[in-house]
């Protein structure tokens, strides 16, 4: 998995934020799109993670198992150098390599309360 993507940074960086809300024009919006993209990459990488331990899972003498739990150690610790998913994700949409809609925004009927809904919170502050 990690040799066929490019290299993500795995340390803590000061970002931009105006570069988070610039394809959205909200950065709430953005947040809840790296959030759902980061829970993705993180139920993928639990799969490949549990599915590459079950090779390892199997009756034998002590001695083999003592390999094998190396094995397993291994590739655990792999897994733990990896980016984590919110990094990635990040990267992902700063990228502009996320596919993204917003239903409410597509639906005319939905946009029309939307924008009934902020003419009357306006005329409430006057």
């Amino acid at each position: 998995m990690e040799d066929n993507k490019k290299k993500v940074i795995n340390t803590t960086i000061t970002r931009n934020t105006a570069l988070f809300s610039e394809m959205t024009g909200n950065i709430y919006e953005t947040v809840a799109i790296l959030t759902k993209r980061a829970n993705q990459i993180a139920a993928d990488e639990k799969r490949e993670l549990h599915k590459k331990i079950e090779e390892f899972a199997s009756t034998n003498d002590a001695m083999d198992e003592y390999y094998e739990n190396r094995e397993q150690i291994e590739v655990v610790r792999r897994f733990e150098r990896m980016p984590k998913p919110v990094l990635t994700a990040t990267e992902e949409y700063l990228e502009g390599k996320l596919y993204y809609r917003n239903p409410a925004k597509e639906d005319p009927e939905q946009q029309r309360m939307e924008q009934w809904e902020n003419e009357v919170i306006g005329e409430g502050n006057k």
